[in-house]
């Protein structure tokens, strides 16, 4: 009997945190979530469109990122022949972990999506199910991105990939967009079945997990070490061979104090990558203990540095002749020593993330890269 009931729990738990997709037939889940643009939107102010395609898609996943403007277009191209699109965001942002960031400037929440809905110029309604997470366990998404689409009675007739292949210039068979064409057609749509390939949803399950990881950060050794004028000269020709964050900050700066907990969770969310982050305290060699209370504060396991010289004139020149003002001061700094950006004052912390995501290497997923030096691109 035990064993039975154990059995019967782990099942649960199973199905709970992986929902089947909806089948072929079955009548569109209705739903009522909030979108970017303030409105709550509903199955049936749709109802006027021959075609319905509602895509589970985020913020945070690489290969989300890479079909963005894909679906864009579809939902473009497609507007004027009645087919409407509708974006779904299903991750619960509590359930995603710093370290699954490290491709995105924003996380999953609303207030990011609106963001991201912003800075990409959406086409189309981006509803949030992150709350309650029951639009998209009853439609059965399975990873981001992942389509679906229904014909004028909202019988779905084809759940999948929007293509076969992340990298556009690969794609070879067109999935979502042959069967949009067939339900325009009234034709059947030939393969209404296809697998999705991207990133996990995050149900609250996994919530744990980012728990865990916060409680890992919060013990991981913190200290700080005195840095002379030929260290600062060598921490700005940055001889690391990664995209090097310099960040001058000191006790009694107020806007430096503001920033700081941005710039270690950026930290937390790129290290993973050919990233790296120094924190310069412009304090007294002899506060060192007042840097250490606040270091400690922020659990800044970044390589934390102290002046060693109470000549402070001196170590600004030695980092940067051109550096004349006060605190904050932020570098972003190329391996060799160019500079990607700088800031006098409270860095843009958006501006920031994407251009550190559009110049580190993507050696590991291509064309990343690409797609934040294309967006930072002048239109």
């Amino acid at each position: 009997m035990l064993r039975s009931i154990l059995l019967f729990c782990f099942t649960f738990v199973l199905c709970a945190a992986d929902p089947a997709p909806l089948a072929i037939g079955s009548i569109a889940p209705d739903f009522s979530l909030p979108g970017v643009d303030g409105k709550v939107h509903n199955l049936s102010e749709f109802r006027s469109s021959e075609v319905l395609a509602v895509v589970f898609t985020c913020n945070h996943c690489p290969t989300a990122q890479l079909y963005e403007m894909r679906i864009n277009r579809l939902a473009e191209q497609y507007r004027a022949k009645g087919v409407a699109f509708v974006a779904i965001a299903p991750n619960d942002p509590e359930a995603v972990r710093l370290d699954e960031l490290g491709y995105s400037d924003v996380n999953d929440g609303l207030d990011d999506m609106k963001i991201r809905a912003k800075f990409r110029n959406y086409q189309m309604p981006y509803l949030y199910d992150g709350e309650s997470q029951k639009v998209s366990r009853a439609y059965g998404a399975q990873a981001t991105p992942h389509v679906f689409l229904f014909d004028s009675n909202r019988k779905l007739q084809y759940q999948g990939r929007v293509d076969d292949n992340q990298r556009e210039n690969l794609v070879k068979v067109h999935d979502a967009r042959d069967a949009i064409e067939a339900l325009l057609a009234g034709k059947p749509v030939a393969m209404a079945n296809r697998p999705v390939f991207g990133c996990s949803v995050k149900w609250k399950d996994k919530i744990s997990g980012r728990v865990a990881e916060r409680a890992r950060l919060e013990k991981e050794p913190v200290n700080v070490e005195l840095v002379s004028e030929a260290g600062l000269k060598t921490l700005r020709k940055n001889p690391t061979g990664k995209v090097l964050l310099v960040n001058f900050w000191a006790t009694w700066c107020g806007p430096c104090l503001t920033e700081f907990p941005d710039l270690q969770e950026t930290f937390r969310m790129y290290r993973n990558r050919d990233f790296d982050f120094v924190t310069v305290a412009a304090n007294m060699p002899d506060e060192q203990e007042g840097v250490m209370r606040v270091l400690k504060r922020y659990h800044a396991s970044t390589r934390n540095l102290l002046f060693d010289s109470t000549d402070i004139y001196k170590m600004q020149q030695a980092f940067d002749p051109q550096w004349e003002a006060g605190v904050p001061f932020t570098m972003l700094i190329a391996p060799g020593g160019r500079v990607l950006y700088q800031k006098q004052g409270l860095v843009d912390i958006l501006e920031m993330r994407r251009i550190v995501l559009a110049n580190l290497p993507d050696s590991d997923y291509r064309g990343h890269r690409d797609y934040w030096a294309a967006s930072l691109s002048p239109k």
